[in-house]
C-alpha cells in the first residue's frame, strides 16, 4: 500500500529503483541480524521478520513468496531428516561412544585428533552431504573435545563448517546445492569425477593445510589419554545401521536423479518408528530437543531470495557474462568462480544456486559452469551466513552454549577460504 501511493505521485524508473534499494535493504539486514542475533532471539524470527517486510511493502507478492517456500521444500525434508537421525543418536549416546574411539585413537595428539577428525568429516561430506556433516558430525566433536578436556574446543570445531563445504563437490550429493545448479544437466557420476576429482582433492588438501597452520597453537597440545569407551548399546546400534542406511539411499537416489529430501526424511521417520517399536511411544520426547527453528528461518531465506530476483540479480549476471565472454572466456571464467563465490555469502550458496540454475542452463560455456559450482560450494567457507552448512552449524553450537562471533569466523574464513577457491579453479584447466 505504501508503495503504491508513492508510485502514483513518482515516475515509474524512480520507484523502481526505490523498492530494488529496499529489498536489498531488507535482506542484508535480515542476514546481519542473524549474525549478530539481537536480544538472544532465535535465527528464524530475523529472516521471517524480513520476508513480513517485503509482503508488507508489497515488494514480494504472497504467490510469490508461497513459491519461494515451494522451493525450498527438498531442503525442508533433508534437514529434518538429518535432524532426527542425530537426535536419535545423540540420545541413544553413539555419538558418546564414537567421542571416546576419537580420543582414544588420538593417543594423547590434539594432532591426530585433528587429522581424525577431519578425515571422518571429509567421508562424511561425500557420502551424506556438508548439511548431514553438520548436523551428524558437530555434535559428536563436542562430546569429544569435551571427553579430552581440552580448553578450546574451536580448531576442532572449525573443522565441520570448513570440511562441510571443501568436500562438498566430491559427489553430486555432497551438496545439495549441486543438483540445484546442474538440474536436469547434471551429469552422470563417471563424468561428475571426471570434472572435479582434482578440483575436490586440491579443495580438501588446501583447506586442512591453511585450518591447521592457522590453529596449530590451539591443536599441538596435549589431550587427555585415559578414555573410557563406554558399550555400545543395541539402541546405538540400530542408529548407527540407520545413519548407514541414510548415506545408501542417498547415493542411489542421487544415481536415479531422485530429489534428497523425501528419501531422508522417510529414512529418519523409518528410524524413528523402529525406536518406539522397542522403547515405546516415550520416545516421541526427543522430537522437542531438535532445533525445528531452521526450518523457518530456511523458508523465510527463500523469500528473501524472491525479493532479491526482483531486483534484476539475473538479467545482471545474463549481462555480465555475455559481456565478459565477448572479452575473454578465462578471464569470465575466474570473475565468475569468485564473483559467485563472495554472492553466496551475501544471499546464502543454496538460494543463490537457484539464480546461478538459470545462467548455468541457458547454456553457458562448460569451464564457466564448473566454476560456478566451485564458487557456490568453496566460497561460503569465508563467513558464518554463506551457507545453509555454517549456518546449522551455528545453531548447533549456539545450542549448547559455545559463542562465535561473525568476525572470528570471518577472520579464518579468509585464511581457508580463498587459497582453496582460487587453486580449485586453477586446476580446472589441468
Amino acid at each position: 500500500m505504501i508503495i503504491k501511493k508513492i508510485r502514483k505521485q513518482n515516475n515509474f524508473t524512480f520507484i523502481n529503483m526505490l523498492e530494488n534499494l529496499l529489498i536489498w535493504i531488507i535482506a542484508l539486514t535480515s542476514i546481519a541480524l542473524i549474525i549478530i542475533r539481537p536480544f538472544k532471539l532465535a535465527e528464524f524470527y530475523w529472516t521471517l521478520g524480513g520476508s513480513f517486510l517485503l509482503l508488507l511493502f508489497q515488494l514480494v507478492t504472497p504467490t510469490d513468496a508461497f513459491a519461494g517456500v515451494m522451493k525450498g521444500m527438498d531442503a525442508y525434508l533433508f534437514i529434518g531428516g538429518m535432524m532426527l537421525i542425530s537426535e536419535i543418536a545423540r540420545r541413544e549416546k553413539l555419538f558418546d561412544w564414537l567421542a571416546a574411539i576419537a580420543v582414544s585413537y588420538s593417543n594423547g595428539s590434539g594432532f591426530r585428533l585433528f587429522i581424525g577428525i577431519y578425515l571422518v568429516g571429509v567421508l562424511t561430506t561425500i557420502f551424506l552431504s556438508n548439511d548431514a556433516t553438520i548436523v551428524v558430525l558437530t555434535p559428536a566433536v563436542i562430546v569429544a573435545v569435551r571427553a579430552a578436556k581440552i580448553k578450546n574446543p574451536l580448531p576442532f570445531l572449525f573443522i565441520c563448517a570448513f570440511v562441510a563445504n571443501a568436500a562438498s563437490f566430491v559427489l553430486p550429493i555432497s551438496n545439495p546445492a549441486n543438483i540445484v545448479v546442474y538440474g536436469k544437466d547434471l551429469p552422470p557420476l563417471e563424468s561428475w569425477l571426471r570434472q572435479f576429482a582434482l578440483p575436490s582433492i586440491v579443495a580438501v588438501v588446501v583447506t586442512f593445510i591453511c585450518l591447521y597452520f592457522n590453529q596449530r597453537r590451539n591443536i599441538n597440545l596435549p589431550i587427555e589419554r585415559n578414555i573410557a569407551i563406554p558399550p555400545l548399546s543395541n539402541d546405538a546400534k540400530i542408529s548407527f545401521i540407520g545413519i548407514g542406511f541414510a548415506a545408501v539411499v542417498l547415493l542411489v537416489c542421487s544415481a536415479l536423479g531422485y530429489d534428497l529430501g523425501l528419501p531422508t526424511a522417510m529414512s529418519s521417520i523409518a528410524l524413528l518408528l523402529i525406536i518406539i517399536l522397542k522403547k515405546g511411544t516415550t520416545e516421541l520426547k526427543l522430537l522437542q530437543h531438535i532445533s525445528w527453528g531452521v526450518l523457518p528461518m530456511i523458508a523465510g531465506l527463500f523469500i528473501i531470495v524472491e525479493g532479491l530476483m526482483k531486483t534484476g540479480l539475473l538479467q545482471f549476471m545474463h549481462h555480465a557474462l555475455e559481456k565478459g565472454l565477448a572479452q575473454s572466456e578465462t578471464q569470465t571464467t575466474w570473475l565468475s568462480g569468485v564473483g559467485i563465490g563472495f554472492l553466496s555469502n551475501v544471499m546464502n550458496n543454496l538460494p543463490a544456486a537457484l539464480a546461478v540454475s538459470d545462467v548455468v542452463q541457458a547454456g553457458v560455456p562448460e569451464t564457466i559452469k564448473r566454476a560456478m559450482l566451485i564458487g557456490i560450494d568453496l566460497g561460503p567457507n569465508l563467513s558464518i551466513t554463506g551457507s545453509l552448512a555454517t549456518i546449522l552449524w551455528i545453531v548447533i553450537l549456539r545450542k549448547e552454549g559455545i559463542e562465535i562471533s561473525a568476525w572470528q569466523f570471518l577472520k579464518i574464513g579468509w585464511i581457508v577460504m580463498l587459497p582453496a577457491l582460487l587453486l580449485s579453479i586453477a586446476v580446472l584447466w589441468v
